[in-house]
């Protein structure tokens, strides 16, 4: 019988995660984002991480912000992983959520990990989620409608398979694709020094309106439940390939100004 119930909590406990973990990118796509980071970070940057992570790579503590969604004591965190707002909005006009949203949680971050009074423990754990949250922010459902909840309500197929908008942007397309998260990271495109300046500059305002002229493409190319294929896959891959990265590059620009 405690075998049993042991079986069943467990089970439970996988099921709820499951259901809440798929809300962001899937956890190929954030070590892509933490691989592609460690390739840009200075030898000072490596080595500080490296001691606060306990050795710890950006690729493996950067799924931990959906790994806690299944512990109710980090309910609060769970607004910090997106923004609503309107398509033809930006983010300085739009009504802001009370609970927080991404840039809260993103600025949130970089306060407490540069805090000389902040603990080792508090660092720690801040800092995983600020990897993550860089990588939410380039997805470009995560700057989405707050009436289809950021396309998880725009129903849809995919390869004749009940899905949405967001989860084929999550982890659908990626999925398909086939390849492991530092094949990936591996095979980003080669850009140069100005390239790589030019997507680091700005604020952080500035990025999440940058992914929110994708959102709008997106949006404007699907219907309610159509049956995407790979034709989609086709179309819109690089774009999934080139926010990954570049989702890299700006959180390598955050941690080596935090470091």
């Amino acid at each position: 019988m405690k075998k049993l119930v042991t079986f069943i909590l467990t089970l439970s406990l996988f099921c709820s995660f499951s259901l809440r973990a798929s809300d962001d990118w899937s956890a190929t796509g954030h070590r892509v984002v933490g691989q592609i980071a460690d390739q840009y970070l200075t030898y000072r940057t490596k080595r500080k991480i490296k001691k606060l992570l306990n050795n710890q790579s950006l690729a493996l503590v950067s799924t931990y912000a959906d790994d806690i969604k299944s512990d109710k004591r980090f309910n609060d965190f769970y607004s910090w992983h997106y923004i609503n707002m309107p398509l033809e909005s930006n983010y300085e006009d739009s009504e802001k959520s009370t609970s927080g949203d991404l840039v809260t949680g993103i600025n949130y971050c970089i306060k407490i990990i540069k805090d000389e009074s902040s603990s080792k423990e508090d660092k720690v754990f801040y800092l995983k989620l600020l990897i993550h949250f860089i990588g939410d922010l380039h997805q470009p459902l995560h700057v989405g409608l707050v009436e289809d909840r950021g396309g998880n309500d725009f129903k849809l197929q995919w390869f004749y398979k009940d899905s949405n908008l967001h989860s084929v942007w999550d982890r659908e397309m990626i999925d398909s694709f086939g390849m492991s998260y530092s094949e990936l990271a591996e095979n980003a495109d080669y850009l140069n020094k100005n390239q790589v300046k030019t997507i680091q500059a700005g604020s952080l305002i500035d990025w999440v309106n940058d992914t929110h002229k994708i959102t709008r493409e997106v949006y404007a190319h699907v219907k309610p439940n159509e049956n995407l294929r790979y034709s989609y896959s086709y179309d819109n891959f690089e774009t999934v390939r080139s926010q990954l990265q570049k989702g890299g590059i700006r959180l390598a620009k955050i941690l080596n100004d935090l470091f």
